[in-house]
């Protein structure tokens, strides 16, 4: 059952909504236990390595979590030790999760795309006392523990080293029969980092609450999830957030089954004919991955068949919410949330009208506001922090070991999310970049989003970003790094090309005034475009240029 009422317009939505928080409350029980009772319910879909597929139900996570879970209490593991799970989207993670709430621990998950510094990093800080991979990512882990003394067992679930028991073997004896714990709305479950954009990554410690907290922005932004025949897909790594709580965890909250890929690359002819076998009809897809998919001739005649498409992490911008219509014949609802404070800001096409580059309005039990650098509301149409009143049963607890960034997070009851917006009068937000990715150039402030919108839009560009770099007239100058079609080659003449389309769309000193063609752009793990690091290196060529004069 739909925790927001099913009405037919977004006021009566929002005003309708009221939380019910219990003050004792396990995700466990509402991700697993309450559907193993039916053994045929679906929880897992995937291919083999042969390309054969196969499913797995919840009654086998169920059973296979409790013999994890009498593991890890058998192993002296007590509540609120944290447990990592470093793989990709492998079952294993997914019964981890569970396993680790059902004993009152807290679960880990950590990407596979790290090295082994910032492995050793996650451990250390964290005081993990297990850690359960895979074969692949074992040498990182040795290299790792090194650094992290905590750390007492690992477990290997496709095989055994000397450094790393299976884990198979260790829970083979284990009871398939666990009860799980007691635990308050407000203690510990999961444990996110930061992405780390500016110093080390903080740890967001996040309580069982936060699953209810997900649903009504999940419900609202999957427009009315869940539907029959739904079935659930990201390539977003469950290891960030928006894979295990925007993704697989409301999916499993509402018994949906979820479809997994280990892909370590986004392939956007395979992730259509992913979608198209397995007839996926809700997703979370990046606009990155969506630009790629603007390669693929024809995704519907390939079968693919989406309900809809919930997107975030940069502006999906006017161009790909057309593309998407017209091409994947589907709704991109846009939503915006972070690490601490997740799924607030959504689009549901259904009951408001989708303006193409919104964040959406707030989502039904949230309050969020535009307001300025001493917690003051603005007037619509002002620039200002994207804010949520606290408090919110979305909210993580706090930042591990770091009580003086859980301050700082706060002005007052608003959580600063560190990112600018602004509010229209109708309610809808608008991103306006990050607080260090706005461009001062000849007075204005100016947020790369729009420009990079704008780029997009012409044929020949996939992708685009767009920084501030040093002017010793304008304060900085706007230049933007481009990445091509397959059948185009950069030129001075396409730089050109580029330039006289922008001066129809932006503001004159919204224009880049230099224009540069790349094979990549650097991107987070999660796949948002890091603007810092090309900002940061035209920074050094410049000075580097000045210290030379």
């Amino acid at each position: 059952m739909m925790t927001i009422p099913k009405l037919s317009t977004y006021d009566a939505i929002y005003s309708a909504f009221e939380w019910n928080i219990p003050a004792r409350y396990n995700i466990a029980r509402d991700v697993c236990d309450r559907h193993a009772a039916d053994e045929s319910k679906i929880a897992l879909i995937g291919d083999d390595a042969a390309g054969k597929p196969w499913k797995m139900t919840f009654r086998h996570v169920q059973k296979q979590a409790n013999r994890l879970a009498n593991l890890l209490v058998s192993l002296g593991l007590k509540r609120g030790d944290r447990v990592m799970l470093l793989m990709v989207q492998d079952p294993w993670v997914a019964i981890g999760h569970v396993a680790c709430w059902k004993a009152g621990l807290v679960s880990l998950p950590c990407s596979v795309l790290f090295g082994p510094d910032a492995i050793a990093y996650r451990l250390a800080h964290a005081d993990v006392r297990v850690v359960i991979t895979d074969m692949a990512n074992l040498p990182k882990i040795v290299e790792a523990r090194a650094k992290a003394p905590t750390v007492e067992k690992v477990f290997l679930v496709d095989g055994a080293e000397p450094e790393a028991g299976s884990l198979g073997k260790a829970i083979e004896p284990a009871n398939d029969a666990f009860a799980t714990v007691d635990t308050g709305a407000d203690d510990p479950a999961f444990f996110n980092f930061t992405s780390g954009t500016t110093g080390n990554p903080k740890g967001a410690l996040q309580p069982h609450r936060s699953m209810l907290g997900h649903l009504p922005g999940a419900e609202l932004i999957y427009e009315f999830f869940p539907q029959p025949g739904d079935v659930m897909w990201s390539p977003a790594d469950w290891a960030w957030l928006a894979g295990l709580m925007d993704v697989l965890m409301p999916a499993w909250y509402h018994g949906v089954p979820v479809l997994t890929s280990r892909a370590m690359r986004f392939e956007p002819e395979a992730a259509c004919a992913l979608m198209a076998r397995h007839q996926v009809r809700t997703a979370l897809l990046t606009p990155t991955a969506l630009r790629m998919m603007r390669q693929v001739k024809d995704p519907v005649g390939m079968g693919v068949k989406l309900r809809v498409v919930i997107s975030g992490g940069e502006a999906v911008g006017k161009e790909l919410h057309e593309w998407a219509g017209a091409t994947l014949k589907t709704t991109i609802n846009e939503a915006f949330g972070q690490t601490e404070c997740n799924l607030v800001l959504g689009n549901c096409a259904s009951v408001m009208p989708v303006r193409p580059g919104s964040l959406g309005r707030s989502v039904p039990g949230h309050v969020c506001a535009i307001v300025d650098d001493q917690g003051r509301e603005l007037k619509a149409g002002e620039i200002g922090n994207i804010a949520v009143r606290s408090p919110d049963p979305v909210m993580m607890i706090e930042y591990w070991k770091n009580p003086q960034a859980t301050k700082e997070k706060y002005i007052g009851e608003w959580l600063i999310t560190g990112d600018l917006g602004m509010q229209d009068e109708d309610g809808y937000f608008w991103f306006h970049g990050r607080a260090d990715d706005i461009i001062t150039s000849s007075g204005y402030r100016i947020g790369p989003t729009e420009i990079e919108d704008a780029l997009t839009r012409h044929p020949a560009v996939v992708m685009a970003a767009a920084v501030g770099v040093p002017d010793p007239v304008r304060t900085e100058s706007i230049k933007a790094f481009l990445v091509l079609r397959k059948e185009f080659q950069g030129s001075a003449e396409l730089a050109e090309e580029i330039r006289t389309s922008l001066r129809e769309r932006l503001a004159k000193h919204e224009v880049p005034r230099e224009i540069a063609f790349v094979d990549a752009l650097p991107m987070t793990t999660t796949g948002k475009v890091l603007r810092r690091e090309l900002r940061d290196a035209e920074r050094a060529k410049a000075a580097a240029t000045s210290g030379k004069s």
